[in-house]
């Protein structure tokens, strides 16, 4: 199991930053005041791959966000992972979110399944089933099977998971990470309680999105 120690920048993000630093500075060594663009490129970069550590809810039967964003979905669903009727709620990230996925559960990694697929805007229902994702089955301490799915976007070209069949997740652990806008995908038993509507903003680990 992967633990991580949440830096204030997250690991994939220092070569990224590096370089656009570099570029930077060898642009104001070139062109003096007129390198502001490429200071700017290292700003977005540098927000991009922020990684603020976060407060665990006590609730014990809470489902957190495994993402930063907003809702897009809340709805009866098929979970194509655990092929089971679900409660399906989805976050969607856009370029300017903390892109860190946390576990949602406690529980234990059944599968992991990675799909390729297209790169659709993430915002729209069918990236769901037709962009490139990695699913996380887990069963929690009492039984119960959640889903949750990392989906690529538009921008977003690589889906990280460094997690396996048989490891044990927390809750708020950071499981992965999706560069530049995405969504991740959350099914629940249709039991669960949602405390979320489309539209609200979320953040990961903090915000409940459901009671089981």
């Amino acid at each position: 199991m992967n633990h991580y120690p949440h830096p204030i920048i997250a690991r994939e993000g220092w070569p990224f930053l590096t370089l656009a630093v570099v570029v930077a500075l060898a642009a104001t060594s070139l062109f003096g005041g007129w390198s502001w663009p490429f200071w700017v490129i290292a700003l977005f970069v540098l927000q991009f791959f922020r990684d603020p550590a976060r407060t665990v809810p006590l609730q014990a039967n809470a489902v957190l966000s495994p993402a930063d964003g907003r809702i897009v979905v809340v709805e009866k669903a098929r979970d194509p992972h655990a092929d089971r009727e679900a409660l399906k709620i989805s976050v969607f990230m856009n370029v300017f979110n903390v892109h860190s996925n946390r576990s949602p559960v406690d529980g234990t990694i059944e599968r992991v399944e990675y799909f390729p697929g297209k790169f659709v805007n993430a915002d729209l229902d069918k990236a769901s089933t037709e962009n490139e994702r990695n699913a996380v089955v887990v069963t929690t301490d009492n039984g119960t099977v959640v889903t949750f799915v990392q989906v690529a976007g538009l921008i977003a070209r690589r889906i990280l998971c460094y997690v396996g069949k048989g490891d044990r997740l927390a809750r708020g652990q950071r499981y992965g990470f999706i560069r530049f806008g995405s969504r991740v995908d959350v099914y629940l038993p249709l039991t669960a309680r949602p405390l979320v509507t489309v539209g609200d903003k979320v953040s990961a680990t903090e915000t409940i999105l459901a009671e089981l």
